[in-house]
């Protein structure tokens, strides 16, 4: 049950690598640009930060400029993990980058059977977007449990990557459904451990430890 952060925003992310719960990063060339930084500058900062997976995302098209990419990338640091779209010039991408031991996130899955391509490419994690599959009135949630019952049943290597969360709910929703991996915007891990009942019952018993006159251990060894 890893959790990675979704996010180019190096504040963000030394944020959430002092909370100790961030496995790992994904990126995307949106969450680059909104940085307004260079591509490797923010890589280079976010891969000293985080020890584990950073997912960088290649721009071309094709195959040939996939890999080519991805063979610059990989020089970066040996925890970056190549993200590719799920399309056929990505899948061949896929296959030639994980026959040279360079782990790939094949992005933007949508369906059971680009699911099953991404496995069959070697990738070593897919990325379902179950957030924009709600959008369109489908259930996100039920892709993760239809791709864990697929990759079990055959006993396949790949890791369920869930992205595109949208909630709280989301997020142990797709562990329950059987997410190897979810990533998340910061605002939604924040909400994780924020419950309106927790601030409330922690400013009784800081008030009701104000009522009772006792000092802190630490007031006393002053």
């Amino acid at each position: 049950m890893k959790i990675f952060i979704d996010s180019a925003d190096i504040k963000e992310i030394k944020t959430v690598a002092e909370l100790g719960v961030c496995d790992g990063v994904t990126t995307n060339p949106t969450l680059i640009a909104k940085s307004g930084q260079d591509f490797k500058t923010v890589l280079s900062e976010i891969v000293n930060i985080i020890p584990g997976p950073i997912s960088a995302e290649v721009i071309s098209l094709d195959s040939k400029g996939m890999i080519k990419e991805a063979e610059e990338l990989v020089k970066l640091a040996n925890s970056i993990v190549i993200k590719l779209p799920l399309t056929e010039e990505g899948l061949k991408a896929c296959k030639y980058l994980n026959g040279k031991g360079i782990k790939t996130n094949v992005t933007l899955c949508f369906s059971v059977g680009q699911a099953l391509l991404a496995a069959k490419s070697g990738a070593t994690y897919v990325s379902p977007f179950i957030g924009r599959l709600d959008d369109i009135g489908e259930d996100g949630v039920n892709l993760i449990k239809e791709i864990k019952a697929l990759y079990s049943a055959n006993k396949v290597e790949t890791k369920i990557l869930a992205a595109s969360i949208r909630s709280p709910r989301h997020v142990t929703d797709s562990f329950i459904s059987g997410a190897d991996v979810v990533t998340l915007p910061f605002k939604i891990l924040l909400q994780l451990y924020t419950h309106p009942l927790t601030d409330k019952g922690l400013k009784q018993f800081i008030e009701d430890w104000k009522n009772s006159g006792q000092r802190s251990i630490l007031a006393e060894k002053i």
